[in-house]
């Protein structure tokens, strides 16, 4: 029964595609991709930036490869998809990660940061599941993961571009997942509470803040990025073939407080 269970989440053979992943959750996640068997493509803008993350998934064995561009960028995220699919032949994986974060009360908050989570955040995950999402409709089959937010889901003072932009996250996952799904395509999403992540750093650090913050979880604390490995490579296996425009939660309890 084991071997049977082993198989359901074993990714030997399998490519992937992460944004976002020069660090953090990213990293993270294209770590556990590496080491259940994944050929991985890293994408960040600067390609110096994924050199650490290349070469920890070269370490494990698996072949790496640096692909560099903008998320909000239709010209970039068309040529680094296709780089991705040069160097590991095709893209089964698409873990759309890269995200920003800009937290002010919302009448002080300038348009151009709104803007700038916008493109991220939103207009990111649609580029690159657009131009990913044509090559799985030729193979007739993959997995798409969005990342947003336990902050889809809630409301949060000073985080008004955020959270609105992780609540369409989550709207674009069911809409993706309606569209591909007679293509054999699963479209899911992953919704993250509070992370150690360099973003999160200034309430991480702060002791008045996480306190109050962490009064307020069950768990009584927060995440390390590591910690998500299992829910992303559950979702980019064969364990999750019927599974698709669902949010998966893992956020020590908050979002139920």
């Amino acid at each position: 029964m084991t071997g049977a269970t082993d198989s359901l989440f074993d990714l030997t053979g399998k490519t992937a595609l992460v944004t976002g992943a020069s660090r953090g959750i990213g990293k993270a996640l294209a770590l556990a991709l590496a080491k259940a068997g994944c050929d991985v493509a890293v994408n960040a803008r600067a390609a110096e930036s994924l050199k650490g993350t290349v070469q920890e998934i070269e370490k494990l064995g698996r072949k790496a490869v640096a692909a560099a561009g903008d998320v909000t960028d239709e010209k970039q995220v068309k040529e680094f998809v296709g780089l991705a699919v040069k160097a590991l032949g095709r893209i089964d994986i698409l873990v759309n990660n890269a995200g920003v974060w800009e937290g002010t009360y919302f009448f002080r908050l300038p348009k151009e940061q709104w803007d700038h989570v916008m493109n991220v955040n939103l207009s990111g995950v649609f580029l690159t599941a657009k131009a990913v999402g044509r090559l799985m409709l030729k193979q007739r089959s993959g997995k798409i993961i969005n990342i947003s937010s336990v902050l889809g889901l809630r409301g949060s003072p000073e985080a008004i571009a955020y959270c609105a932009s992780k609540a369409g996250v989550i709207q674009m996952t069911r809409v993706m997942a309606i569209e591909l799904g007679r293509a054999g395509v699963q479209v899911n999403c992953l919704a993250p509470g509070m992370v150690a992540t360099d973003m999160t750093r200034q309430y991480t650090e702060d002791k008045k803040t996480i306190e109050d913050y962490l009064s307020r979880v069950p768990s009584g604390r927060y995440a390390q990025p590591e910690e998500l490995s299992g829910a992303i490579v559950f979702l980019a296996s064969k364990a999750a073939d019927h599974m698709t425009g669902q949010v998966l939660v893992i956020d020590g309890g908050e979002s139920l407080v």
